[in-house]
């Protein structure tokens, strides 16, 4: 039986009658009639008053006689109500006082003249009810901003605090399918199958297989996770649930748990269904390791019933859960356990193939000139996610809209490159002469010994134009390896240690410029001992551990510690030293590639080119390179993490 909810709009009519009854009726509910001091004193003299009250506001009250209402009023005594008066203001009430006395020595009033206390009955009642209004009024206020003025069963009301705040898409409400997810065909293929347990179950279960419980899609940022998410829902037809792994966590004890039954309770009732987790770290972290120490820990709570309900005593027939992280190492081990996550699926970054995919999807609704050249814009973004190469594609369609153009080109998608790689272009940056020859000489030195290394990466361009926070900037376009070599890594560390290694031996002095290539060379000097074992005296050794299970303590000896120190040392000084032999042999070309750098502000890979000669060796970026009908290249795809120094005139891998 449904019962009306009682409705508080019936209280608010008969408050305000009773107000209104209050304040428009009378002490004795008569009528009354507001008249001049003139007037009054006319009717005082004629006989008309019965009794006269004064306030202490001077207002005077002159009740009428019977026999005088329609003498005073012009209407039937029945229609003035029972005691008629008028209301006056007087001066004063000594000149009241005076008057009344004389009119009762001339026989004209034989009344009462009596004084009270003005009554005021709607501030009395107002000041009185007034609180109470605004308290209730304050109370559901705060109920619907904590419910998010949704009612007593919606999943935001404050008395719902424990139920699933999961966004519930049902069938044929998700429009995106695979062909809007470009590249990622490993990854397609295995959600595929997915989509396949959900439409065809029994096509599985008849051979005695299961269903998978869930899959785990894990990669770098911006590289399609929740975007694949979406297509599964969109292809499979089947109701899905979508919620963030914060969304499960607050500040009330019980509420992560309580949310998470609520949710398997929900799916099962719609089953066969999907439950997207976004970001699943936020309640997968690995137990046990919360800086707390002790206490109840509202995280652990909520991972615990999730694991539970993933694959517990009960059945979740038909629930597939789809998660989704760029940090798998810290996750639970019984997260990943067969049974819960059954399956993994790695979304990498996209190679060139699916570059070409993901930029004819961003570049669909821009209106493009017959300069466009897909392959050249895959070929000079390796390592660009696909947030990446929409960032890019939005950025060019701004910059030709900035200079009024018709549509976007292809000089629009190099400068979008150079703004995203390398920031926002300062030509405005003041600069002396003896700065802009020491950028100019820092930048042709990484230059020159990358040309002339085997393992280098190939140059495309070298700027001493400001952008962001670097003074200058060296480009490369590095070939897209799956794995790399101790030399390969050499020949770079000797490279990124060209710009210092040129300021020592043609300025003869060193700067804070070469700041970030020194960070970046001690890192990879550092990853090749420590983890990657190309140590003489720590060699074939890894102490990277990517379980976290050493919180307290490094994985080595001090006496291990003292020698990858020293490794680290010998290996940086050997390649400086290398780098400054490279630059004494091509000293004459340094200083010409400098001066030109300085003339010009930016030097293409041509303009090395026809100082040096042809390069001595050919990689397969340059081969790729050569190919390509348009002329130089842009930017170095890899982002160079922020420098420490403002000034920074190094960025090569920005």
């Amino acid at each position: 039986m449904n019962i009306p909810r009682p409705s508080l709009t019936w209280l608010y009519v008969v408050i305000a009658l009773i107000i209104g009854y209050l304040y428009f009726t009378g002490e004795e509910g008569s009528g009354s009639r507001e008249v001049t001091y003139t007037e009054f004193q006319q009717m005082v003299s004629q006989g008309y008053a019965s009794k006269i009250v004064a306030y202490d506001d001077n207002a005077v009250e002159m009740f009428i006689k019977p026999e005088h209402i329609v003498d005073v009023f012009k209407k039937d005594a029945a229609k003035v109500g029972r005691s008629p008066f008028v209301k006056v203001q007087a001066g004063s009430m000594e000149a009241l006082e005076k008057f009344i006395d004389q009119e009762q020595a001339n026989g004209h009033f034989d009344g009462s003249l009596s004084y009270k206390k003005q009554s005021n009955y709607f501030g009395l009642v107002f000041w009185n009810i007034f609180p109470i209004f605004l308290l209730v009024g304050l109370w559901m206020f705060i109920m619907r901003r904590m419910g998010g003025g949704a009612g007593p069963g919606a999943p935001n009301n404050v008395f719902s605090v424990g139920k699933s705040r999961a966004q519930l898409f049902e069938k044929g409400s998700a429009k995106i399918t695979f062909k809007d997810v470009a590249g990622q065909a490993a990854a397609k293929q295995e959600v595929q199958e997915i989509v396949d347990f959900l439409k065809q179950p029994q096509k599985y279960t008849e051979l005695g297989g299961k269903i998978p419980k869930g899959a785990l899609l894990v990669g770098p940022p911006g590289t399609g996770k929740t975007l694949l998410a979406k297509a599964v829902a969109g292809e499979a037809d089947v109701p899905f649930f979508s919620m963030s792994g914060s969304d499960f966590v607050e500040m009330f004890v019980g509420v992560g748990a309580s949310r998470v039954r609520d949710l398997f309770r929900q799916a099962k009732e719609k089953a066969p269904c999907i439950i997207f987790i976004d970001e699943i770290d936020a309640v997968g972290r690995a137990r046990g390791k919360n800086a707390n120490m002790g206490g109840n820990d509202e995280r652990e709570s909520t991972l615990n019933q999730l694991l539970t309900e993933m694959d517990g005593f009960g059945s979740n027939s038909g629930v597939i859960i789809l998660a989704a992280t760029n940090r798998v190492d810290i996750l639970d081990k019984a997260l990943l356990r067969a049974g819960r996550f059954d399956r993994q699926i790695y979304v990498d970054l996209p190679d060139l193939n699916e570059r070409k995919e993901v930029f004819g999807v961003h570049l669909r609704p821009l209106k493009l000139d017959k300069t466009i050249d897909v392959d050249l814009l895959a070929r000079q973004t390796p390592g660009f996610s696909g947030a990446d190469i929409a960032n890019v594609c939005n950025e060019a369609a701004l910059i030709a809209a900035r200079h009024g153009e018709p549509a976007v080109g292809k000089e629009d998608f190099l400068a979008a490159i150079d703004r995203i790689v390398g920031g926002l272009e300062k030509k405005t940056k003041v600069m002396t002469a003896d700065e802009k020859r020491s950028i100019a000489l820092h930048e042709a030195g990484h230059a020159t010994i990358s040309w002339f290394l085997e393992h280098a990466n190939p140059l495309i361009k070298v700027t001493i134009v400001p952008r962001g926070r670097a003074l200058g900037a060296a480009w490369y376009l590095p070939e897209e390896r799956q794995i790399t070599t101790k030399e390969q890594m050499l020949d770079e560390m000797c490279a990124t240690l060209g710009g210092r290694a040129a300021e020592e031996l043609f300025i003869g002095h060193i700067s804070t410029g070469a700041m970030n290539d020194l960070e970046r060379v001690t890192k990879q000097a550092y990853g090749m001992i420590a983890y990657a074992g190309m140590s003489d005296e720590l060699p074939n050794l890894c102490y990277y551990n990517s379980g976290d299970e050493y919180m307290f303590n490094r994985p080595y000896s001090e006496r291990t510690a003292e020698l990858i120190d020293k490794g680290v040392k010998e290996m940086i000084a050997q390649q400086y030293v290398r780098a400054k032999e490279l630059l004494k042999e091509h000293a004459a070309g340094h200083n010409r590639l400098a001066d030109l750098l300085i003339e010009k502000e930016v030097i293409f890979a041509e303009d090395v080119e026809k100082i040096f000669g042809k390069r001595p060796w050919t990689s397969r970026s340059e081969e790729i390179m050569a190919k390509a009908e348009e002329a130089p290249a842009l930017p170095q795809p890899e982002k160079a993490p922020e420098t420490d120094c403002p000034e920074a005139p190094e960025n090569r891998e920005g």
